[in-house]
């Protein structure tokens, strides 16, 4: 499975970050976007009662959603968000313990990172890919081209401050997914009653991605 979920991460290419402040809104941001064509959610543990909703998930979508936790600090608790349901687990910073969980359960890690430092560690620990967060705040896309020069072989995914504006440029600096929160994962436009806004977000990321990788 832990090859089938990376084939699946990089061929979608976009990972929304869910953050809510309450199950019903977690669920109709994921059906908002899945309207859209998303296959892939993280749901963070910042979300209340984020186990409940990622089982929630799980049985309502079945295999058409691909569902990973995020904001996970500790290997307790990446072991609940797998048990709910999680295939991959994202963490903001960098856990060696969180790292040997995911993988001694067989799905696929990734860590945070931010300096060339951090990253490399958290590649050599066992990362199946590398977050790297707040990848706007070190110049972005520019930032992402330098890390990757003296580690190539890296699988980076640029996470904080991607747009549908700067999407591009990520991919062409060679992010092999982009992890996009607010711009995408819309919780005003849910609470206004207008769900289309996040449909129409998500079409337009993918679009983005589609018409990079031709």
């Amino acid at each position: 499975m832990t090859d089938e979920t990376k084939q699946t991460l990089e061929q979608v290419g976009l990972i929304p970050v869910l953050r809510a402040s309450s199950i019903e809104l977690g669920h109709a941001l994921v059906e908002a976007m899945m309207a859209g064509g998303v296959t892939v959610v993280e749901v963070t543990m910042t979300v209340p009662n984020a186990l409940t909703l990622l089982r929630d998930l799980k049985q309502k979508h079945g295999d058409r959603l691909l569902l990973g936790s995020g904001t996970v600090t500790d290997a307790a608790q990446a072991e609940a968000t797998i048990e709910a349901g999680a295939e991959f687990v994202v963490s903001p910073s960098l856990h060696p313990d969180v790292i040997a969980a995911t993988k001694k359960l067989g799905k696929v890690s990734i860590p945070g990172a931010l300096t060339p430092t951090e990253v490399i560690t958290a590649w050599r620990a066992g990362a199946d890919y590398v977050k790297v967060f707040p990848c706007s705040a070190m110049g972005g896309a520019s930032y992402l081209k330098s890390l990757r020069a003296p580690f190539p072989e890296l699988k980076l995914i640029p996470t904080g401050g991607v747009t549908l504006q700067t999407a591009a440029d990520f991919l062409k600096a060679g992010a092999r997914a982009l992890g996009v929160g607010t711009d995408l994962v819309n919780a005003a436009a849910i609470a206004e009653g207008k769900p289309e806004i996040v449909t129409n977000a998500a079409r337009a990321y993918l679009e983005v991605i589609r018409a990079v990788r031709v």
